[in-house]
């Protein structure tokens, strides 16, 4: 048998995607699973840009440029000009497939074996899988759900800097949290980036979806960090196709970006078909917007008010993206979300869950919350806060807790 590399030995599984063969088994049985596991939005995905797939006149589906077709990259342009970056140019963007990429392309660029990243916790469970396939350290800066997951003090941050450390990543708004940053607390980590010379790699991804009247503050708007910034974007979630597997990094630095260009120009090219139609996707693309961000408004309204009225539960209420994490009166979510797949179902439905266990460095931190998706439709989201309701009941007598 051949040897399997230490670095796939080491490589963290999903949280959110390892439950799946359960879940599998739970609809062979006729079960309905509510999947609440997942940022994969029912959200209808623009009109203008399945209509561009459909329409393609193209006599070959050729590679695109490594840095991205001039086209999109254009309509990048735009769109970040409308947000009031008005100095940023086709050059300052390289596209990529998906915001996973763009991660990829960023760790890559400024890290070497061993170098460390600082991230406040709990945070998106792929960038243990980026950092891992790089031999990159992440050094966790734990949030609390009692301060609904709000920056930790700036002073958490500076006691973890060493010699090694490259960058802070972070989220915002975020996931799993739904946490908004506010303008105060990203000027404390320019201001640390600044004094020690490392990048913050800031993933904008859900910047469209934030609520209650506030407004994404964006590393961009720190111009003295034109040499320490790097954004991570993506038209996954702001125009709910997932699947056309495109995003872009965005940097002011020539120097980040020279780099990272060797990384895009080593994997040829992005999704020619994905570019097509996410620039369809950015015309006149304002209602689509306001109407998306209006149903999820009222989703996680539907949603976070449900979860706080089940005895036990808390759930700070998220000001954007489309994720909430909730403390569960159980002694193991991971444990639980396998038993509501493996054993429980309400009138033959059950929900998925994601453990938040898998979002901290140190999954004990997360062994009684779960991330909730709030992507379904009302009714949905209704069914399973009943769902959840009756199964911790179940739960509890069944484990004596």
């Amino acid at each position: 048998m051949p040897n399997i590399s230490n670095r796939a030995l080491h490589m963290p599984p999903s949280p959110v995607r390892k439950l799946v063969p359960f879940a599998l088994q739970a609809k062979q049985k006729g079960i309905k699973v509510y999947h609440l596991n997942i940022g994969q939005p029912d959200i209808e995905t623009p009109e203008t840009a399945l209509n561009a797939l459909k329409n393609i006149d193209l006599k070959v589906l050729e590679y695109a440029l490594s840095e991205g077709n001039i086209e999109y990259r254009k309509a990048l342009t735009d769109y970040y000009h409308s947000l009031g970056f008005s100095d940023l140019t086709p050059d300052n963007f390289i596209v990529t497939n998906g915001g996973s990429e763009a991660l990829n392309f960023a760790i890559s660029t400024l890290c070497d074996e061993g170098d460390e990243v600082i991230i406040p916790e709990p945070y998106y469970a792929n960038y243990n899988g980026f950092t891992s396939t790089f031999d990159v350290n992440v050094v966790a800066v734990p949030s609390t759900i009692d301060t609904g997951f709000a920056l930790p003090p700036v002073e958490e941050f500076e006691k973890k800097i060493t010699e090694k450390t490259r960058a802070i990543i972070i989220c915002n708004p975020g996931n799993p949290t739904g946490y908004l940053y506010t303008r105060e607390e990203l000027q404390k980590l320019a201001e640390i980036a600044l004094k020690y010379d490392i990048v913050i790699i800031s993933d904008e991804v859900y910047r469209e979806y934030v609520y209650d009247g506030k407004q994404q503050i964006s590393m961009l708007d720190f111009p003295e960090l034109a040499e320490n910034c790097i954004i991570i974007d993506s038209e996954s979630k702001r125009y709910s196709m997932c699947g056309v597997r495109i995003g872009c990094m965005v940097t002011r630095s020539n120097k980040i970006r020279n780099a990272a260009m060797l990384f895009a120009q080593a994997r040829l090219s992005p999704v020619l078909l994905g570019q097509i139609a996410a620039t369809a996707a950015h015309q006149n693309d304002g209602p689509y917007i306001r109407a998306v961000r209006e149903e999820y408004t009222h989703r996680r309204n539907v949603l976070v008010d449900l979860l706080n009225a089940i005895p036990g539960v808390i759930c700070p209420k998220p000001r954007g993206a489309f994720y909430c994490v909730a403390e569960l009166p159980v002694d193991d979510t991971e444990k639980f979300a396998q038993w509501l797949l493996e054993k429980y179902a309400l009138n033959n439905e059950t929900i998925m869950v994601a453990p938040a266990g898998g979002f901290y460095s140190n999954p004990e931190l997360g062994k009684k919350q779960v991330r909730i998706a709030y992507v379904l439709k009302e009714e949905d989201l209704k069914r399973s806060a009943e769902i959840l309701k009756e199964a911790l009941k179940k739960y509890r007598e069944e484990f004596s807790l």
